[in-house]
């Protein structure tokens, strides 16, 4: 999925330049307005890349991929305290899909926690579709520090699963941390 984003802005930026070239040539009075729309473009463009580097950073998505899976729950009951969740991590075993509970706002959300270092796929839909009926929730998530498989994708749409693969979960860390501190690793 990054690689295709890298690609894609690439193709724009590309195409940005090959436009202000052919607009030149096209237009040759309109060279000074070109070259500083395109340059806003182009700093535009650098400054969200560089706030989403920052947020990397300041994600400790590291620490993340090195932990084990349960210590990858805790964090997110931390971090889901953080943003204003009442939590709850489920017990190791027969925990029937769900990692992690949350209450807010009298609605009920169940997550199942994945720690992976390859792609999601659908067994962890799976999973916490089946899970959803027996925590009488009203929500499902799957979160993982990874990505999600094309067929992840799928079935979590069908069945109304709120996929957090990896972009996302360092962006609620980042809202974690502005709201209430830092979060604990």
């Amino acid at each position: 999925m990054a690689k295709r984003k890298k690609k894609q802005d690439e193709s724009i930026l590309g195409s940005l330049l090959v436009m202000t070239f052919l607009g030149v040539l096209w237009q040759p009075e309109f060279l000074v307005p070109i070259i500083m729309v395109s340059a806003a473009i182009i700093l535009l463009y650098m400054y969200v890349n560089v706030k989403k580097l920052r947020e990397l950073r300041q994600s400790g998505i590291d620490d993340i991929d090195k932990m084990s899976g349960h210590q990858f729950e805790k964090y997110l009951g931390s971090l889901f305290q953080a943003l204003g969740y009442k939590t709850d991590v489920t017990k190791a075993s027969n925990d029937f899909g769900a990692d992690l509970i949350l209450r807010k706002n009298d609605r009920r959300i169940i997550i199942q926690a994945k720690r992976y270092k390859n792609n999601v796929g659908i067994k962890s839909v799976q999973e916490i579709v089946g899970a959803k009926e027996f925590y009488k929730a009203d929500e499902t998530w799957v979160v993982t520090n990874s990505e999600f498989t094309a067929a992840a994708y799928k079935l979590a749409k069908v069945n109304r699963v709120v996929l957090i693969n990896r972009e996302k979960l360092i962006k609620l860390i980042s809202q974690g941390k502005r709201e209430k501190g830092k979060v604990a690793i």
